[in-house]
This record gives structure tokens, sequence and C-alpha cells, in this order.
């Protein structure tokens, strides 16, 4: 018994085995290689976007109405400063003299005051020339008297008078008609007046005329004048 206690309190002669180390841990990953960037563009083809068409559309018809705007205003400019023919009116003829001579040799003296009223519906002033004023009897012209020139401004008015006087014309045709008329009192005549004039539209200068005639009835022994009738030609 006392030797089998001393074989199991006997040491083991060599120690017991450790357990065995734990591994190296593995290598870090090795670092990524250096790379570089390169650009790259990519071209596409031209492509109408609709917003880019709606805006050409809207140049195209704000161009349409700023034509449309400037033809409007040249209309209008075009009709008040181009110029017009003046408005010519005889206003009042009266009768100084008139003289029958009978036949033979049947002649005329006439002489007649006429007053003639002149308006410039223009923007622009008017230098007249002279204002030519004709008797007619049974359309044969008797004479033609002529006054100086004169100037209206611009949307203005002016009156004009121009004496006429004929002396000795004689009737060699329509002596009979001029006996008739004298038998019955009553002379029947035409006034004529017309003129030209040369209009100032800045650099420009433009020929306007203007015209009007008057039948008149005078009564060739009071030398009044009957009846008058004026017309614009």
């Amino acid at each position: 018994m006392t030797e089998r206690r001393k074989e199991e309190k006997a040491e083991p002669l060599l120690p017991p085995s450790s357990p065995p180390p734990p591994p190296p841990p593995p290598p870090p990953p090795p670092p990524p290689p250096p790379y570089y960037v390169i650009p790259a563009f990519i071209l596409l083809p031209p492509y109408p976007f609709p917003r880019r068409r709606c805006c050409g559309l809207l140049c195209y018809v704000s161009c349409l109405l700023g034509l449309a705007l400037a033809a409007i205003l040249l209309a209008c400019a075009a009709y008040f400063l181009w110029p017009s023919d003046p408005e010519l009116r005889v206003s009042h003829i009266h009768v100084d003299r008139i003289h029958v001579s009978r036949p033979p040799g049947a002649a005329l003296d006439v002489s007649l005051g006429i007053e003639v009223w002149v308006r410039n519906p223009d923007y622009s002033s008017i230098d007249y020339g002279t204002l030519a004023v004709s008797v007619w009897y049974r359309g044969q012209r008797l004479g033609t008297g002529t006054t100086k020139g004169w100037h209206v401004r611009a949307r203005g008015s002016s009156y004009v008078d121009a004496d006429l006087r004929l002396d000795g014309i004689q009737f060699l045709d329509d002596s009979s008609y001029l006996i008739e008329d004298l038998n019955k009192g009553s002379l029947v005549m035409d006034a004529v007046a017309e003129f030209k004039g040369k209009l100032r539209l800045f650099f420009f200068q433009v020929v306007v005329q203007g015209r009007d005639s008057c039948s008149i009835n005078v009564n060739p022994e009071t030398q009044k004048i009957i009846h008058q009738d004026c017309y614009p030609d």
C-alpha cells in the first residue's frame, strides 16, 4: 500500500505539452495600382427641343407684329403729310361795268371783281403762283386776268382779290345770241378761277392746283347779278 501511494504521488518526468501557438495573421493586401482619369466626350446629333421651337415661333410672330406696326405708322405719316390739292371757292363776284355794242360790230366791255377763298388742308405751307381768272360767254373765252402770287400757311386759309377788265371783245359768229340775250335782259357768263402752287414738303416741292367755276346771270341794263351758281371742278 505504501509503495502504491508512492507511485501515485510520483510526479511525471516531462511537463504536459502546451497547445500550439496561433498562426500568424495574413499579410495585408497589396495597394491598388495607380490610375489616371482620361476625359471623354460624347458627340450627340442636334435635336430641336420643343422649347427652342416655341422661342423661334415667338420671334417670328414678334417680327411680323413689328413689321405690321411699322407699316401702319408709315401709312399714317403718308396720310397726314402727303400733300393734297387745296380748296378753292369763288366767294364773291361783283360787276363793275358791262357795255354791249349792238351790231354791226357787236362788242362787249366787261369789268368784274372776283374774290377767291383758298384753304390749305395740308401740314405744310403753300406758295401759290398767279391766280388766273377767265370769263366765258357761250363757250367762248372773252379774256383772262391774273394776280400775283401769295403764301398760305399750313392748315390756313386766305382770300385773294382779282380784277378783270375786258374792252372791245367782238362777236363775229355769235352776235345773234348776244342780241337775243340783250332783248331778254339776261346775259349769262361763266367765271373760272384756277391756280397752280408749290407745296414745301421737307426738301421737296410738290405742284398742287385748284379750280372753281361760277355761272352768273347779269342784267345788262342794271348791271347787277340776277343769279349766281358756283361749283368746284
